[in-house]
């Protein structure tokens, strides 16, 4: 290959990889929706949650040691980058995946939170993290935090309140705990996204945290037993 057509074939790359500031639509897409066959999956699948959670984590391993060969081999590298680039950021070409994280996060939530308490901070990082960004990107204009905007978090917290208000009314009593419940528990969920903006991947830091922060609003606002 010549130096012209070297410089081409990078240059292809670069054009395909987005930034973290871009809209990137299809990498949103993608990330709802093989969310949402994960949780599908976990609803049909005829196994314990620790089971389900084990899997997952395999998936995060296999991520992390792919990325490690990513960074070894170059020529893996671009064999990645060719069939993924389109889902893919910037940053990732030469650094870690969102995936991996985002497995791990998953898996996490499922081995040390409640059933319930784990579905819903899974579902914020499936709906709230991308829907947070979407708004940021497009109308974020007032900055509170590096590339982290009033009006993503404010998008954000809707997001979380309105899944944990449907789900709970669904699996709990009625009454105005649940509210109160819903409220801080969308606190938590578009707090726990804004914590990514000290340089820890949001596909961690949202369902772990969101997970511990109603594991503990739980105690006092009784919701799941």
């Amino acid at each position: 290959m010549s130096a012209s057509q070297g410089q081409k074939y990078n240059s292809s790359f670069e054009t395909v990889l987005h930034k973290r500031s871009d809209l990137h639509i299809l990498r949103k897409l993608w990330h709802i929706s093989t969310g949402s066959l994960g949780l599908f999956m976990f609803h049909q699948m005829d196994a314990s949650t620790n089971t389900f959670a084990i899997i997952i984590m395999a998936i995060a391993v296999a991520g992390f040691m792919a990325d490690i060969i990513r960074a070894k081999y170059p020529p893996f590298n671009k064999l990645v980058i060719k069939l993924m680039g389109p889902l893919m950021r910037r940053s990732e070409k030469e650094g870690m995946s969102g995936l991996p994280f985002y497995a791990l996060g998953v898996s996490i939530s499922l081995f040390f939170y409640q059933r319930d308490i784990a579905i819903i901070s899974v579902m914020f990082l499936v709906f709230s993290d991308p829907l947070s960004s979407f708004f940021g990107v497009l109308y974020g204009k007032d900055k509170i935090l590096p590339n982290k905007s009033l009006q993503g978090a404010v998008a954000g917290f809707f997001t979380c309140y309105l899944i944990t208000l449907f789900y709970v009314m669904n699996t709990a009593t009625l009454g105005t705990h649940i509210l109160v419940f819903a409220i801080v528990s969308g606190v938590i969920g578009a707090a726990s996204e804004l914590v990514s903006a000290f340089n820890i991947d949001d596909n961690l830091t949202i369902p772990v945290l969101s997970g511990l922060g109603m594991t503990l609003l739980n105690h006092f606002v009784p919701v799941f037993g």
